[in-house]
């Protein structure tokens, strides 16, 4: 009975905490992520320790129901018709500023004197970036423009490609280390990915047609997240990234769903909550004596990291005829990191 008392206590404190941060990031520079994210930390057990282990322990949980609504949101911007005049700059930017982050982490830690293993494997998760931060970000800044359509086209591709180089990065560094798998890292992380779209896909195409007739043209809340988890829930089952499974349903929706008004329109209103309590656990999980020993590796990997998401999206801008806007400031919003670079660090 405590715990539940304690569990309920510290959702309902967290939430409003979310009311409290949207009213600040408003009217300060600061976007509503970053002081939740603070607002974690200071709550956390480096400082306060406020936060129950009957709370914290479901962090996982909690984490995958954000990223799947935050998957299938930015899935559903990947339409036909906004794809059309910007393919090629997705493409392009999203592939370079992948493969051109990883290269430059990757040399700038053997320079230190990392490993060639680590620095490669470091790279690779380095090209990942964070969806639930950027979609947070773009939504709160209310930017409805040909830029932040473009950045969240890119994201929703960019974590596709960073799972590829891992699975390159993976076998390289087995071939060095001389050893022997019984499967090939390439093939385990192409049925990973491969095994998402075609299950997003499959779930996603009878959904187009069998989801917004009670309410015409716009599906309800039970519809929406009924069918997210589903998706997310089978895709664990299957051990394939729910990420990309939940995004390939949004676009399969989004392109195929003629009878809506705007796929699962419902499901914009609920993502928050999961947003605030994934953000402050995040922050209240950071270890910060573990921060102070990464030391020069941190310091070069953050650097590296930042320089190639810059380069990379600069060069992918500049190869796809992209607009002056886009080639500045493109590289910079890539720049957020987290939850899928945490997981294949974990596999590393």
């Amino acid at each position: 009975m405590q715990s539940n008392s304690q569990f309920l206590i510290t959702l309902g404190g967290i939430l409003l905490l979310g009311l409290v941060t949207s009213t600040i990031g408003h009217r300060t520079f600061l976007p509503r992520v970053t002081l939740l994210l603070l607002f974690g930390v200071l709550i956390g057990k480096d400082f306060l320790d406020l936060i129950p282990a009957v709370f914290s322990d479901r962090f996982e949980i909690i984490a995958d129901m954000a990223l799947l609504t935050v998957g299938f949101l930015l899935g559903g911007k990947l339409t036909a018709s906004s794809l059309r005049k910007t393919a090629d700059q997705v493409l392009w930017i999203s592939i370079s500023a992948a493969i051109v982050t990883a290269v430059i982490v990757s040399l700038g830690l053997i320079v230190i004197g990392v490993s060639k293993e680590i620095a490669i494997l470091l790279g690779c998760i380095a090209s990942a970036t964070a969806p639930a931060a950027i979609f947070d970000v773009v939504k709160e800044s209310n930017h409805k423009g040909r830029f932040s359509n473009l950045l969240l086209s890119i994201v929703a591709l960019d974590d596709a490609w960073a799972l590829l180089l891992f699975g390159i990065g993976v076998t390289v560094v087995t071939s060095i280390n001389g050893q022997a798998t019984d499967v090939s890292p390439i093939l385990t992380i192409s049925k990973d990915i491969g095994g998402a779209i075609l299950l997003g896909a499959l779930i996603g195409l009878p959904a187009a047609y069998i989801t917004g007739r009670i309410k015409w043209g716009e599906p309800i809340l039970s519809e929406a997240l009924g069918i997210v988890f589903i998706s997310g829930g089978v895709a664990m089952m299957l051990d394939v990234s729910f990420l990309i499974t939940s995004m390939v349903m949004g676009a399969v929706i989004a392109n195929f769903a003629r009878h809506h008004n705007y796929p699962f329109h419902a499901i914009e209103g609920i993502e928050w909550p999961f947003m605030v309590i994934f953000f402050v656990l995040a922050g209240a999980s950071l270890e910060l004596s573990a921060v102070k020993e990464i030391g020069m590796i941190g310091l070069v990997y953050i650097f590296c990291r930042a320089l190639g998401k810059y380069l990379g999206a600069l060069l992918g801008s500049q190869l796809s005829h992209a607009s002056k806007e886009t080639t500045r400031w493109m590289g910079v919003a890539l720049l957020p990191q987290a939850g899928v670079a945490i997981g294949m660090a974990l596999v590393a």
